[in-house]
């Protein structure tokens, strides 16, 4: 079960195609926006192994989407995957973290900042990744599991 030591946590958020990234500061108390990568950039793993060289996480979160019953989909199991490939790029354990309504969270957080859809895509990904590492680190902060160690899902 992960819990609050010092070091960066990164968290993604995984879409078809977009993946949101947010980083928190190396006490777990703040979340913030990193990047969003574009899933068919032929370099995606190369600046993954680059994120995660730069930032030297303790812990990794990946938001597993399900639908609202708990059931898995084929966007699940695409996270599922993507989750392995990250923990074959790093010593770092990778945890999975529930990531329903993440998106409509992250939308609803930027409409009262003031953006509109049509100039939010490019950040709405990231604002999820925040959404999904502040639940991390509040489930850690209560003594709770942050999320599923990918270790317990077969490929």
């Amino acid at each position: 079960m992960p819990d609050l030591t010092e070091g960066v946590r990164i968290a993604f958020d995984v879409g078809k195609v977009r993946v949101g990234v947010a980083v928190s500061d190396k006490y777990g108390i703040l979340a913030s926006p990193l990047l969003t990568l574009q899933r068919q950039d032929e370099n995606l793993a190369e600046n993954l192994l680059e994120v995660l060289n730069r930032h030297e996480p303790v812990e990794v979160f990946v938001g597993l989407p399900t639908n609202l019953n708990g059931i898995h989909t084929e966007s699940t199991r695409d996270a599922l995957e993507f989750a392995h490939q990250l923990k074959e790029l790093g010593s770092f354990p990778v945890f999975l973290v529930d990531e329903r309504l993440s998106t409509v969270s992250a939308q609803s957080s930027l409409r009262a900042a003031g953006y509109n859809s049509k100039t939010s895509k490019s950040i709405i990904d990231q604002q999820a990744a925040c959404v999904i590492l502040e639940s991390a680190l509040n489930s850690m902060k209560l003594g709770k599991p942050a999320g599923l160690d990918i270790g317990n899902y077969e490929k």
